[in-house]
Parts: C-alpha cells; structure tokens; sequence
C-alpha cells in the first residue's frame, strides 16, 4: 500500500522550486485553487515542475484577486521517469483525453501519435494533451510530465525508430498466446527495465503493409490482447499495464 498523503492539493508549476520562493499564479492556477478546491491563504499546496521534485507551499493572498505560492520545504524528491513511449493512433476529443490521462498513470515517458492509413484523426491539439498530462500528474502524485511529441506518419516514424528499444506491438491479428509469457520471453537475463514503446493503432487496425513492414523489424514482440476486440483506448490501458507488470517498473 502507498504510503503517499493524498489530502493536499498539488499543482504543476513551471517554474524552479527551491525554499524561499515565491511563485506568481495564472488565472487558471487561481481559479482551480480558489473556486475548485476552495483553499484559503495560509493552506498548504503541493508543487512539483517535473525537474525539482515535490516542495511544500503555503498559498497566499498577493492581492487584487491575485495569489502566489510561497516555497517552504522540500518534500519528496525528483524520480527518473520509465524509459516507456506510447505509440498511438490518434483518436478523438473525450477518448484522447482519457488515453493521454491513462498514459501517465501507467508511467508512460513519451507520448507519440503516429498517422497511420486507417487512422481518422490528422489533427492534434498538443496543448489540451499536455493539459491533461498535468491533470493527471496533479491527481495521481506524479513528479514527472511525459514529452509529447507532435503527429508523425506510420512510415517516418518505422524509419526513425531506434532498434535497440524493444517494440510490443499490439495486434488483434496476432497469434493467441499467453502476452505475459510472450513479454516474459522478450524480457533481458538480469537486467532492469529495458527502454520499451508500446504502440496502439487505430480503430480500424492496421493496414497489412503496415503490419507486414512492423513484422521485418528487429526486436519487435506481436502481441494480442486476449480473445476480444478492444477499443484504443481500453488496448491502451490494458497493454501498458501487462508491459509495466512484466518488463517495466511494476516488478
């Protein structure tokens, strides 16, 4: 069980913590502070900005309906993110948001949507992803923001792909196997986690050039979900839960 207090809010500020500071905050900050949480000044807050780890605030009135966050103490410290990217295909609105928000929770590094031939989104809003990578970082005691990477066609994305990152590629054409003795398989002797990337395709499944073009790769594990079709972004939660138990930082 977590040992982690949950009861103070945390907010993500862009900004160096260090004890002493005093951290000016936007509308939207003030807003979800003041009206959302209804917190008072001399409460305490939560604040960690991806780099500094976790400090102790107390928030106060800087007048003129603004606020600030004074620095008092260092808490937990700053932890290494999980060498794990997240490969998908891009969805829409509600679903995207709630994919991206499962993604962080799940420990995920990097965020990047690849364009393939069935996929029917081509647009991306980054900002609204990496609102909701902050969402989800602020509710789930998370000290690290994942990178989001802009769109990239299926094909450039193959042709950049480093070899020596092991690709579970999920595909309900797979073979029907056990995936968690199919990932144990791929797991290195002895060694810790291995950098990973997870790749989730569209709705409606990949095109046969691009399954057969992801079968020539080199170290590439072809995994299947189980015996039912699944939504992107149920695949997404259930394929990135087997690889953390199994090959990431769960063990």
């Amino acid at each position: 069980m977590s040992t982690y207090d949950f009861r103070p809010p945390r907010l993500y500020v862009d900004h160096p913590l260090a004890a002493g500071i005093q951290i000016g905050l936007d509308g939207a900050q003030i807003n979800y502070l003041r009206n959302a949480l209804r917190l008072k000044p001399g409460e305490q807050v939560l604040a960690f900005n991806g780099r500094d780890g976790e400090w102790r605030t107390v928030l106060a009135d800087g007048g003129r309906r603004a606020l600030f966050l004074t620095v008092v103490a260092p808490g937990r410290a700053q932890t290494p993110a999980l060498n794990l990217h997240y490969w998908f295909a891009p969805l829409k609105h509600a679903r995207l948001d709630y994919m991206v928000q499962k993604a962080v929770e799940m420990g995920v590094s990097r965020l990047q949507p690849v364009l393939t031939q069935h996929g029917q989104i081509a647009r991306l809003n980054l900002e609204r992803m990496r609102a909701n990578t902050i969402e989800a970082a602020q509710q789930c005691g998370i000290l690290t923001l994942p990178d989001i990477a802009p769109p990239l066609a299926f094909d450039r994305v193959i042709a950049e792909r480093d070899p020596a990152r092991l690709l579970v590629f999920c595909d309900e054409d797979a073979e029907l196997e056990g995936p968690l003795a199919a990932l144990a398989a791929a797991r290195p002797a002895g060694a810790g986690p291995a950098p990973l990337a997870v790749l989730i395709g569209p709705e409606g499944g990949f095109a046969a050039s691009e399954r057969a073009a992801l079968i020539r790769l080199p170290n590439v594990l072809r995994l299947a979900l189980g015996p039912r079709i699944l939504r992107a972004d149920t695949a997404a939660v259930a394929a990135l839960a087997l690889v953390q138990s199994v090959l990431g930082d769960w063990r």
